[in-house]
């Protein structure tokens, strides 16, 4: 099949690596000449792992290309997917549709043979019917479906997520689109991976309820968590009683310091609105936001009651910046507002993170970044684990208690035993687990 891929960000650099492995022919479009330079010179604009390798084989073999014009691969392809940011927009939290309509746009006029446009950019409910209204009116003879199909990428898993998918969601009540997608997908059925298609809107719907329905299981469990520190409880036994049960899963029962990234945040606001507007409020999702924002303040609360309140005249390294490992992405991260709250409760903030140090300079200021956990914690009056890389998960404690200023762990992802901890000597603090004495 021949692709064309609108947009390389996340989504659509994946996706179009992916579809390339598969043995189609993709070319990814994008605005960003700068970005399409990078690719062009093997620069991966965004940490994904081996997304880097896959991109390189996929351009050597011929069946992998980069542009920065639209009109000669549209007019040559049997699809066109649309994977183009949908950020929050300002003032009321909806889904910013300015990049998606004019791709829609520029799609239209390019336009020759029967080709599907398939939204994969996460959208609201009815985005699809304005993008084939935008495209018939700008290209009235157009033979074209419009249909969607979202994706459901894990952020540093996102290719075995692509090759190896729960499931397939494609909306569309056109039969000629739909033979488009299964062909398009047919390299996965050997998987048996579970082609569903449906109508435009409930596709676009499933997406949004897929990513508020994990947000929801997060908050739950963080909120149980909470519950569990004052009774006296363990939140992970809790979370493994409960996940054992088929009809809950244990999936997304890990307590932390709140969700964050591109999706969860920006999907929930954007249902909300969504629902608000169709007068069929979501008061779950709607607490679920509120309960999430106000948590990852209450984490510097938690370093602070161990300092008896106040941080004034104390160090806290910070093991982890990014909002999940294996990712570079600090977009909502916990992170944020956690420093931001440490440092108004006076402390000096250290920080490490494998890979998204780059990126959290232009988020977080008047914070000392350091090349590695040993040197961030090295004088410091606290251990703060807010990323549960995997090079945080088996430090060398007897170091750490010879380097920090005091012997201080605060642990926000419950990677350790807490006696494994204590046994060298540390005040631990975790989530939901029995809080250690005072030292």
């Amino acid at each position: 099949m021949r692709i064309t891929m609108v947009g390389t960000g996340y989504v659509g650099l994946v996706s179009g690596a992916c579809f390339a492995d598969f043995g189609h022919q993709v070319i990814c479009v994008d605005k960003n000449a700068d970005k399409i330079a990078a690719l062009h010179r093997g620069e991966i604009p965004i940490f994904e792992p081996d997304l880097d390798r896959l991109v390189a084989t996929n351009v050597r073999a011929g069946r992998l290309t980069f542009s920065t014009e639209l009109a000669d691969p549209v007019s040559k392809s049997d699809a066109v997917f649309i994977a183009v940011g949908t950020p929050s927009r300002r003032g009321d939290g909806h889904a910013d549709l300015s990049y998606v309509y004019a791709a829609a746009r520029e799609i239209a006029g390019n336009l020759k043979d029967f080709t599907v446009v398939i939204t994969k950019s996460t959208v609201p409910v009815g985005t699809g019917d304005e993008v084939e209204r935008l495209i018939r009116e700008a290209n009235p003879a157009a033979d074209v479906a419009v249909a969607s199909n979202p994706e459901f990428l894990r952020e540093g898993a996102a290719i075995r997520d692509f090759k190896h998918p729960d499931r397939i969601v494609a909306g569309t009540d056109d039969e000629r689109a739909r033979k488009v997608i299964a062909e398009i997908y047919r390299p996965l059925y050997l998987n048996r991976a579970p082609v569903m298609f449906t109508g435009r809107r409930t596709a676009e719907l499933i997406k949004y309820a897929a990513n508020a329905f994990l947000a929801t299981k997060i908050t739950f469990i963080n909120e149980i968590a909470d519950l569990a520190e004052k009774v006296g409880a363990d939140v992970q036994e809790i979370a493994r009683g409960i996940g054992l049960d088929n009809r809950i899963g244990t999936k997304f029962l890990h307590a932390g310091p709140g969700f964050g990234g591109s999706c969860f945040p920006k999907d929930t606001r954007a249902l909300i609105k969504t629902a608000q507007d169709y007068e069929a409020p979501v008061r779950i999702v709607e607490a679920v936001i509120a309960v999430n924002e106000n948590r990852k303040r209450a984490m510097a609360r938690k370093v602070a009651a161990v300092f008896g309140g106040s941080l004034r005249g104390k160090t806290v390294a910070l093991l982890g910046l990014t909002f999940k490992p294996n990712t570079d992405d600090m977009r909502e991260s916990p992170s944020i507002p956690l420093v931001t709250a440490l440092q108004d409760l006076g402390a000096t903030i250290k920080a490490y993170d494998p890979e998204g140090m780059e990126q959290a300079r232009s988020e977080l200021s008047d914070v000392t970044y350091c090349d590695g956990p040993y040197e961030c914690a090295k004088d410091a009056d606290a251990l703060v684990i807010v990323t549960e890389w995997e090079q945080f998960r088996a430090l060398d404690l007897a170091r750490l208690k010879r380097d920090m200023a005091c012997p201080v762990i605060v642990d926000l992802r419950n990677i350790y035993r807490p006696d494994e901890v204590t046994g060298h000597g540390f005040q631990y603090e975790s989530v939901g687990r029995r809080s250690r004495p005072q030292m």
